[in-house]
């Protein structure tokens, strides 16, 4: 299966990963709303590896989650599903929208070998720094660059190279991904954060004021 070659998923090994990701599963989205850390250490068991800082909403569902590996500051909202009969790898700094489809499976083009169970997979690679929206389908074999945008509501049937915004169906670059784009984001970034501060040091001197009114008051 790992392999990407024909395979009957009817087997007793594959029945008991079943079952394990089935458990694991349920407990994830059955949790309550607020328990987020007890949800982190699920998906710790559930995928292969996990790096730090992995926040999955739930509803999540996987195919066995065991061949899935995460990087550090990773982030799925709501209804993502993973079908990892193939390895799924996803870099650092990842993030998906809403119902983002991973599917790694495959299946005969001819009606009676696919009828006879057999199917396939192959695998699914997703480098750092990936944002996709809401409702991307990524098929089997497909390779994701770094640096990457991917538009809402794409279907990405083949390779997306770093550095570029791909989007459609079936999904293709349609500009790169530029100095001036960094430079622009990063001023945006450094303005929301001068505010910020600006707001804090006004809070604190206002504390500040109030504090020494009351003690004048009561002298």
């Amino acid at each position: 299966m790992l392999a990407g070659e024909l395979y009957v998923a009817d087997d007793p090994e594959l029945a008991a990963m079943s079952l394990t990701r089935r458990r694991l599963e349920r407990t994830f989205n059955d949790l309550p709303f607020d328990a987020f850390e007890q949800r982190e250490q699920v998906i710790r068991q559930l995928f292969g590896s996990v790096g730090a800082h992995c926040t999955v909403e739930p509803p999540f569902h996987c195919d066995y989650g065991c061949n899935t590996t995460v990087g550090e500051n990773f982030y799925a909202n709501f209804d993502c599903i993973f079908l990892d009969v193939a390895p799924i790898t996803i870099g650092n700094n990842v993030f998906l929208g809403p119902r983002v489809g991973l599917y790694t499976p495959y299946h005969p083009i001819d009606g009676g070998v696919r009828a006879a169970q057999l199917e396939g997979g192959r695998p699914i690679t997703i480098g750092d720094d990936v944002w996709m929206g809401g409702n991307v389908v990524v098929c089997p074999g497909v390779t994701i660059g770094s640096d990457v945008v991917i538009g809402a509501g794409s279907v990405v049937v083949r390779d997306i190279p770093s550095h570029s915004v791909a989007v459609g169906n079936p999904c293709h670059v349609v500009r790169a991904i530029t100095d001036d784009d960094r430079e622009y984001w990063e001023r945006k970034a450094a303005q929301y954060r001068a505010a910020v501060a600006a707001e804090r040091k006004a809070a604190a001197e206002g504390n500040t004021a109030e504090g020494n009114a009351a003690m004048t008051a009561e002298s």
